[in-house]
């Protein structure tokens, strides 16, 4: 029987034993779901992010479930307080193995009303504070002994329409993940992303209702007939970080159901998905009203 208290990961308990792993924004959404399966898999989970309380209410979860974490407050985009939290962290736990670069923001906006303002913040973020992490967690600790790391980028692949600026950045970031897996493969580290395309996950509280129900009835139009999961992302990046992917470095492994291949206007999309999803987080998010049933759960 599942443990109903503790993530259900298809990996083994012991999978990242003796390891040290990085989450950034791992207080909430995706983060916070790849923050419990690590821990789940015996890894020391290390969370960060802005706020301190959702970091302290994960690092409380995961105890009670019987893993490993700790906490500390970042802003990504400042690089002098990421250097300087990343070396303090490399000595406290003696190295950092696995790095998950998954702190990011955007909002909704058509390209010409974005404002200057808007644009800078949405690429310090994204991209700039993703290379700053990376930089950093390479330098004080995977240049040394090697390590993993995996980025959550996005389905940028058509363009981005109502979020040039994170498409731009995201793009950026997966060419910068290829580019440092040349560099940094003799150092024995790999780098790779997960683009999520639709996932039920907290951040949906971010969007405004109009924007909301556009999303709720786009998520059902690809060809799986539902959103994906926190967990589905979750086991991507688990995978990408095991050593069953050691031959896998500078690739970008799409979870989003292969909406990014959906050919619409000439094929219509299936409205009933025989795909069933998989729900390994025990404490998933609970999301706004009309999506949680987009990603139902087994009755037998």
């Amino acid at each position: 029987m599942t443990d109903a208290k503790r993530f259900d990961s298809i990996f083994r308990d012991d999978l990242f034993a003796g390891r040290v792993a990085l989450v950034t924004g791992g207080g909430s959404g995706i983060g916070r779901c790849i923050a419990h399966e690590l821990a789940r898999l015996s890894a020391t989970v290390i969370v960060t992010g802005r706020r301190p309380e959702p970091l302290a209410q994960v690092v409380a979860e995961i105890g009670a479930a019987g893993g490993v974490a700790h906490a500390r407050t970042i802003d990504i985009r400042d690089e002098v307080l990421v250097d300087e939290v990343i070396a303090s962290l490399t000595a406290e736990h003696g190295r950092i193995d696995l790095l998950v670069n998954n702190a990011g923001g955007q909002f909704a906006a058509p390209a010409a009303l974005i404002r200057p303002k808007g644009w800078k913040a949405v690429i310090e973020t994204n991209l700039n504070g993703t290379w700053f992490v990376t930089q950093s967690t390479f330098m004080h600790a995977m240049r040394k002994h090697g390590g993993a790391v995996v980025t959550i980028v996005a389905d940028i692949w058509n363009g981005f329409p109502g979020m040039a600026h994170t498409g731009a950045a995201r793009a950026g970031v997966v060419n910068l993940m290829q580019t440092l897996a040349i560099e940094w493969a003799a150092a024995g580290v790999r780098l790779n992303c997960v683009a999520p395309g639709f996932i039920v996950s907290s951040g949906l509280h971010n969007y405004s209702p109009g924007v909301a129900k556009i999303a709720q009835e786009s998520f059902v139009k690809n060809p799986t007939a539902r959103p994906g999961t926190e967990s589905e992302v979750s086991a991507a990046v688990c995978f990408l970080l095991s050593p069953a992917a050691a031959f896998i470095n500078g690739a970008t492994l799409r979870v989003d159901g292969a909406a990014s291949l959906q050919k619409e206007p000439m094929l219509p999309m299936a409205t009933v998905s025989r795909i069933t999803p998989f729900h390994g987080f025990h404490l998933e998010t609970d999301a706004p009203d009309g999506f949680k049933a987009l990603v139902p759960r087994s009755t037998s």
